[in-house]
């Protein structure tokens, strides 16, 4: 990461890919992987901690009901993924209004069923549940939408089959296997998403003409010093129509996210210890390193040098 900072610079804006770095960063690995079928009516109600959950849907179709958004229905081909999943239910379509939160039994290495033994199955579907193992999970994350649904893409299908039978073995490698196909699966899930464009975040910020070049500017160059005038002149906007168009459709002010990717840069660069405080601060955009640790303390909550020294007895603790 430091070199890439170190040469960023000379980079073209238009080679910086914003939703990779995100992603990459978060530092993805698998959980688990299983297979799922449903019968007869039924409902699933998902509370996992805000852990990332994705589910392609191989047979029949279903309900999703996410807190505070209409709910979605699923068909063969679909796929879900969300980010930060917080009690989301999946139900039948005939599912009634309460009663029937149900439990799936085991059936064997990595398949499940939910519903009476004695109705026909009704849907099946490929689930999977994986972390982030990046510090600035949370951070990066509330950049990203909260749901993305895709519908019939047979890259996704390829992607998930992938990462199911990496999950279920043990090869050499495997850990390393298993975050390259993760990142290139939620890399895809967020450019092919249908539902993308209903929410805020900086995938569909990617999508709006003006406004991409403005981000790929601000991670291409976050050494440079600057202003809501200058990222309005990348994307050819007034600065009070820039401001108001990167808000609604990124979620966070112009600004405001640029403090929060150079955070995340400089947490990383913090946590490897290749570079002097000094450095850090000139290569994400502080003149000096007094700013650079008043601005890292206030959002973060510790001075530069206390995080890094946490970060080291954090893995000499392991």
């Amino acid at each position: 990461m430091g070199q890439r900072l170190e040469s960023i610079g000379n980079s073209p804006d238009a080679m910086i890919d914003p939703l990779a770095e995100i992603v990459t960063l978060l530092q993805p690995s698998a959980s688990f992987s299983k297979l799922v079928e449903y019968a007869g009516r039924w409902r699933i109600r998902r509370d996992v901690e805000g852990k990332p959950i994705y589910f392609a849907v191989l047979e029949g179709e279903c309900r999703v009901v996410p807190p505070g958004r209409p709910s979605i229905v699923l068909r063969a081909g679909d796929f879900v993924l969300s980010p930060s999943a917080h009690d989301q239910i999946i139900e039948s379509i005939d599912a009634p209004p309460h009663g029937i939160d149900m439990v799936p039994a085991i059936l064997g290495e990595g398949r499940f069923r939910v519903g009476p033994e004695d109705e026909p199955v009704n849907l099946v579907m490929q689930i999977g549940l994986c972390s982030f193992a990046s510090p600035d999970a949370a951070l990066l994350v509330s950049l990203l939408p909260s749901m993305v649904v895709a519908r019939s893409e047979p890259r996704l299908a390829q992607l998930l089959h992938l990462v199911g039978d990496e999950t279920r073995q043990f090869r050499p490698g495997r850990q390393l296997v298993l975050e390259r196909l993760l990142e290139v699966l939620l890399i895809e899930a967020f450019r092919c998403g249908t539902d993308t464009d209903a929410m805020p975040s900086v995938a569909r910020g990617l999508s709006d003409d003006r406004l991409v070049a403005a981000l790929r500017a601000m991670h291409a160059r976050p050494a440079q010093g600057w202003t809501v005038a200058d990222l309005a002149a990348e994307a050819a906007m007034s600065r009070s129509a820039f401001f108001a168009r990167f808000s609604r459709i990124v979620g966070l002010a112009p600004m405001e996210y640029l403090l929060a990717w150079r955070m995340a840069l400089a947490k990383r660069l913090l946590r490897g210890r290749e570079v002097a405080i000094e450095h850090v601060a000139a290569l994400v955009g502080y003149g000096s390193a007094s700013t650079f640790s008043t601005a890292f303390a206030r959002h973060v909550g510790m001075p530069p040098m206390r995080y890094a020294r946490a970060t080291v007895e954090d893995r000499a603790g392991r």
